[in-house]
């Protein structure tokens, strides 16, 4: 197993986002070890069908885990010999989730404050798992309280095969900036295998995070779903410029792959216009970040963090794949699946799309107008109010004295 760590870039489990056909379309692109959506222990033991379905993998899934999120080990027992019938490689302890949801009922990052009972969980993976298993772990609970490594070091020697590392705490949840400085304190203080994980978005990003803390790999998440080519980028060390034809292609592979996985009649079809329609509100930010202009701001803030501009004009295609605003998104989810549920040629969803594209632009120019107009506006109101003597600002003050 530690053969599969070993310079692996990995894409991380996200609730909708790990989704298997979202796994089959980055493992095209070079993601080595990947993880199921998080599940609910409690749901998989009581053989909920939903969270059953969660443990499907592809065939290009040559190393897949399960992520299991709970706080009671006699859940965690309950699914280990589930998950080894189905076949998975490892599994993986959530000790990451920042969701107040998760963290109130004692699961998730709220393990990282509550050692005792993390022990417990752990005590059960040493003891009664027959596969592999891994740990996610972040930073800490909250500034002031980090304790990587000591959470790091309990995962090792309860038999841990590598831990996952985040470098935020669990009050930071996605906000500010990954430290690490954190993944590199996890290197140092276990002998296991480290998957850093946190703000990478470029391949020279991963690199200096890597050359920073010696992980042994990197785990992707949101960048993944902002351009699953990601993987490819931090294989071949390079900045992929794809054109958006060339990316409606990626996005209409993952759409068929979705109609295959979750069925292509009506129930399916809602079912990925679902997805899709979630999945275009982080592929919309894709922007082409070379290294020779973005480097040395890269240097400065994580520029999966940086606000970039807008597209609000340009060729029509760009502008629709990075528009934004939930009818619009739906209104791109639902032609992607009707291009490919009835089979159309990609070109019929480019020209179904310009006129979307000519719409955003449309509202751009009017929003753009509306507050050069309000500008102009309070700049008028600001010029007429009175000065601080009680006269107007264009009165000469010599002109308004009394005769004496």
């Amino acid at each position: 197993m530690l053969n599969r760590w070993e310079n692996s870039i990995v894409l991380a489990p996200m609730s909708k986002g790990s989704n298997l056909p979202f796994r089959r379309l980055c493992c095209e692109f070079g993601a080595t070890v990947t993880v199921s959506e998080m599940i609910f222990a409690s749901s998989l033991a009581q053989g909920k069908r939903k969270d059953q379905a969660l443990l499907r993998r592809s065939p290009l899934e040559k190393c897949f885990g399960v992520q299991l999120l709970t706080n009671r080990p006699e859940e965690l027992s309950a699914c280990l010999p589930i998950i080894e019938a189905s076949g998975a490689d490892f599994v993986d302890l959530n000790c990451g989730c920042p969701v107040t949801e998760m963290t109130e009922r004692g699961m998730g990052a709220q393990l990282l404050d509550r050692l005792t009972r993390l022990e417990k969980l752990l005590e059960v993976l040493e003891k009664e798992a027959h596969i592999p298993f891994t740990v996610k772990l972040r930073a800490g609970y909250k500034a002031g309280h980090v304790n990587i490594q000591t959470t790091a070091r309990m995962a090792q020697e309860h038999g841990a095969c590598a831990i996952a590392v985040h470098g935020r705490t669990r009050e930071q949840r996605y906000t500010g900036t990954a430290d690490w400085n954190v993944v590199k304190q996890a290197v140092e203080s276990v002998n296991i295998p480290v998957i850093g994980n946190g703000d990478i978005l470029t391949w020279y990003e991963a690199q200096d995070r890597l050359n920073l803390s010696g992980a042994t790999g990197l785990m992707i998440g949101r960048g993944a779903l902002i351009k699953p080519w990601i993987f490819q980028e931090l294989r071949e060390k390079t900045d992929l410029d794809l054109t958006p034809q060339e990316r409606i292609a990626i996005y209409l592979r993952l759409t068929n792959y979705m109609l295959e996985h979750f069925g292509d009649d009506a129930h399916g079809q809602r079912t990925v216009s679902s997805f899709l329609f979630w999945h275009f509100d982080l592929f919309n930010r894709y922007r082409y970040l070379p290294y020779d202009q973005y480097y040395e701001a890269s240097l400065q803030h994580p520029l999966i963090q940086t606000r970039l501009n807008n597209i609000y004009d340009g060729p029509p295609l760009e502008v629709a794949l990075a528009g934004y605003g939930k009818s619009f998104r739906q209104d791109m989810a639902n032609l992607f699946v009707k291009c490919a549920a009835e089979k159309h040629p990609q070109v019929w969803l480019e020209n179904e799309l310009l006129p979307l594209a000519q719409k955003l632009m449309e509202n751009y120019r009017r929003q753009a107008e509306e507050k050069a107009a309000e500008k102009a506006l309070k700049e008028a109101q600001k010029q007429a109010q009175p000065s601080s003597s009680g006269l107007p600002f264009n009165e000469p003050i010599a002109d308004s004295l009394p005769n004496s």
